[in-house]
């Protein structure tokens, strides 16, 4: 006899060293992300390197929580120990600094006509066990 897994929540992200700065972040109610001293460029996910000019300077900067909707997809079916709702939006944003992000919409119908490609977004969170998750909704 094998033994099943139980069905769990929704998963909970594990901060590492690189990403703590963020998770920090989402704990104060702010998105942050890195920012290259030398050209100013913003970037995420966390890295030592600046990927547009490969410097090492690098700080941890809040964000505006500003976004656009850059692409999404629709979910329809939960995966194994999915305790969520479906249908959910995944989607990519655009970051008002310039990077893409990965998250879910929240607050607008997972509907082909509500979603609106460049549609203004913003920042909110939810607590997953003891983390902050940033999703995004439609700007105000």
């Amino acid at each position: 006899m094998t033994a099943t897994k139980p069905a769990t929540a929704k998963a909970v992200p594990v901060p590492t060293p690189n990403t703590k700065p963020f998770w920090e972040g989402t704990q104060a109610g702010e998105l942050r992300m890195q920012r290259c001293t030398g050209c100013s460029s913003h970037f995420l996910y966390p890295r030592p390197n600046c990927p547009s000019c490969g410097s090492t300077q690098t700080e941890w900067v809040k964000a505006s929580g500003r976004a656009t909707l850059y692409s999404y997809v629709i979910n329809h079916m939960a995966a194994p120990g999915w305790e969520g709702e479906v249908p959910y939006v995944i989607a990519v944003v655009k970051l008002a600094e310039g990077p893409r992000m990965m998250s879910n919409l929240v607050g607008v119908a997972p509907d082909p006509a509500a979603l609106v490609l460049d549609m203004p977004l913003e920042v909110t969170f939810e607590a997953r066990g003891n983390i902050m998750l940033p999703l995004f909704k439609p700007a105000a």
